[in-house]
């Protein structure tokens, strides 16, 4: 088996389409072996050079509330009154640290997520989340 390591972009995409012929391949064939160990190159290389970012705040909270088959109200006690939270999930107010404190233990929701700076609706420039606000 004549394989060596991802090193290059040219490399990557040569891969993927050897990748590509192999997918029908059984596993414990030298076919499936070779499918094996070229998706985890790929998958070495890609986690190496193309870093995934965290996800936006808002998104994330609304994906987990999703996930937890929470509701909107259901974020009042870690955001304040239901007007709070919509100015919140609307990007017209921006997460305090203590709303993302709450929100990290409700949600399970890293605050390294939530603390991130995100747009806001009519701000020229992202938010950063203030300590001190409410």
């Amino acid at each position: 088996m004549d394989v060596r390591p991802i090193r290059t972009q040219t490399d990557h995409e040569a891969a993927l389409a050897e990748i590509a012929t192999l997918m029908e391949a059984r596993a414990g064939t030298p076919q499936g072996d070779r499918l094996d160990v070229l998706v985890t190159l790929v998958a070495a290389y890609e986690a190496e050079q193309v870093p995934v970012g965290l996800p936006d705040p808002i998104n994330a909270i609304l994906f987990m509330l999703d996930q937890k088959r929470l509701s909107r109200r259901d974020l009042e006690p870690p955001i304040g009154s239901r007007a709070r939270v919509a100015e919140v999930l609307n990007r017209r107010r921006a997460l305090t640290l203590p709303m993302i404190r709450r929100l990290a233990d409700l949600l399970d929701i890293p605050a390294a997520v939530l603390i991130q700076p995100y747009d806001l609706r009519g701000a020229a420039t992202p938010h950063r989340p203030s300590a001190h606000a409410a």
